[in-house]
């Protein structure tokens, strides 16, 4: 009976190791298939900016070699400005980044930190503004904007309306309220007012936030596309979304390969928000906020 149960024991062990590697490899497949899933629209993106005859079946996934081209890429560049289009969407993109950060910074903190009457019900309103959709108010904040302001083809008309994000509002609160409260009042004793605590100890304990906000933040005006397209009539002024709208639905009957042109616009506009992630990636895990205090 002994000898029989030290034989049986180890496969008894040895199932729930072979289970779980099972169950490793299948999340794995799951996960592969997944990510290929979502890449297949950014691979036809590139492949159909790169087509010399545009192929719409399976097989033009796979296309020649000799079907292989620049030439939609100089196209869309004589057709429309790249460069200052681009220039145009990164001044926009950055106007609203940073207000957003510091008009986040500078919320979020008294939401999380500060104690006066009518907290609750600022945070309310916060709540509400994300549950209200832009659309709703994009004829009355036009109205305002261009009528009342006379802020048309200009800037601070594109960026006015993004000046504060809730959601990096949230952002910034949540994380404040993760710092023990201790740290601001050894600051407070120590002397220090509530800007000078803001500026050089709640930020960069919240560097993360800082980073994530920002990366969120610019993908929703770095691709926005209506609100720009409504207040700038000067083609000079206007954003790299419009510009290929436009150029989609004039210039682009002139080419002999109009889609395959837009396509390799949308490729500019693809590449710096890739390149944004891909550097800042490993910046989006949350720091340990409690080691500021130690003992």
């Amino acid at each position: 009976m002994t000898t029989s149960t030290t034989r049986i024991a180890p496969d008894k062990a040895a199932r729930p190791a072979r289970s779980g590697r099972v169950l490793g490899v299948l999340r794995f497949v799951l996960l592969l298939i997944g990510a290929l899933a979502a890449l297949v629209p950014f691979y036809y993106m590139v492949i159909g900016a790169l087509q010399r005859t545009r192929d719409t079946s399976l097989f033009g996934l796979l296309p020649l070699p000799q079907n292989l081209t620049f030439d939609n890429f100089v196209a869309i560049n004589q057709s429309v400005n790249l460069l200052g289009s681009l220039l145009n969407s990164l001044i926009f993109t950055a106007g609203v980044v940073g207000c957003t950060l510091v008009f986040g910074l500078l919320v979020g903190y008294a939401l999380a930190v500060l104690s006066f009457r009518g907290r609750g019900m600022v945070f309310a309103l916060v709540l509400l503004v994300q549950a209200i959709p832009f659309q709703l108010l994009m004829i009355p904040l036009y109205v305002m904007v261009v009528r009342y302001f006379g802020l048309a083809d200009n800037f601070i008309g594109m960026i006015l309306p993004f000046a504060i994000n809730s959601v990096a509002v949230l952002i910034f609160r949540q994380y404040f309220l993760q710092i023990p409260r201790d740290v601001f009042d050894a600051a407070r004793i120590d002397g220090a007012s509530e800007v000078r605590i803001l500026l050089f100890i709640a930020v960069p304990l919240v560097r993360p936030a800082v980073l994530t906000a920002m990366l969120v933040t610019f993908i929703g005006p770095w691709n926005e596309f209506l609100w720009p397209f409504l207040v700038t009539k000067d083609a000079t002024k206007q954003t790299l979304a419009v510009s290929l709208a436009n150029f989609s639905q004039t210039n682009g009957s002139f080419l002999e390969n109009p889609m395959g042109a837009v396509l390799a616009g949308a490729c500019v506009l693809a590449v710096p928000v890739v390149v944004l992630f891909l550097l800042f990636q490993r910046h989006f895990t949350s720091a340990n906020l409690g080691s500021a205090i130690k003992g």
